[in-house]
């Protein structure tokens, strides 16, 4: 494993490129979709499937390339990462996260900091938040135990499936949740409708870590 500095620096930084691709694409595409929001979002999806390829390939051998905090938390629960490490990425992930909206913002000329006004509510885009964290894990989960070469691959085929097929456009990341709502560009959320989202994103991670148990008992070190 590597210095607990170089692991941080590496999740502060995936976590900001990943956020200033999210956003940054999300904007280019609407700007140039013409009002089409099939076409955004498309451009929106395909970017950020590539981007993380990108990250998790490059930075997962220094981190792991969690990026989002459910990610580091199962990894602590399952005893794969300490509590402290686990809290420590958390911090530097949510960092990042603001970082990475606030250098698109800059990218494109925008103010840094904007609250976000696009409403994101109500049971289907909750259960989408649960639903697609949960797969994300497990498909972080079982690709490790399965398919541990392809898990980059894996990862970002999810993702960028899971923003056309769950009403919330796939979220799946609490810092992700929160960084988004400081922007008013296409991957913008309010801050009203931040907290279900998260109790969503943590409902997902427990449903995740149970059918793992259910799916691929011995891949729980030590239970």
């Amino acid at each position: 494993m590597k210095p607990l500095r170089q692991r941080l620096f590496a999740e502060f930084l995936g976590t900001t490129a990943l956020l200033a691709i999210i956003v940054g694409s999300g904007h280019m595409g609407e700007t140039l979709a013409g009002g089409n929001m099939a076409v955004a979002l498309f451009a929106n999806s395909t970017a950020t499937g590539l981007g993380l390829w990108v990250l998790i390939e490059l930075l997962g051998p220094i981190s792991g390339a969690h990026f989002n905090p459910a990610v580091s938390t199962a990894f602590a629960w399952r005893g794969e990462l300490p509590g402290r490490d686990a809290a420590a990425y958390t911090f530097v992930q949510i960092g990042g996260a603001i970082c990475g909206v606030v250098l698109a913002h800059l990218m494109f000329d925008l103010a840094p900091i904007q609250i976000g006004i696009k409403p994101r509510t109500g049971t289907g885009q909750w259960l989408s938040e649960a639903v697609a964290t949960a797969g994300l894990l497990l498909t972080i989960l079982l690709g490790l135990r399965i398919r541990p070469g392809a898990v980059a691959g894996l990862v970002s085929a999810f993702i960028a499936c899971a923003y056309w097929f769950t009403a919330s456009t796939s979220f799946a990341n609490p810092a992700v949740t929160i960084a988004r709502s400081l922007t008013r560009t296409f991957a913008g959320i309010r801050p009203l409708d931040v907290p279900a989202f998260v109790i969503a994103e943590i409902a997902g991670t427990v449903c995740a870590l149970l059918l793992l148990r259910l799916l691929a008992p011995a891949a729980q070190r030590g239970r």
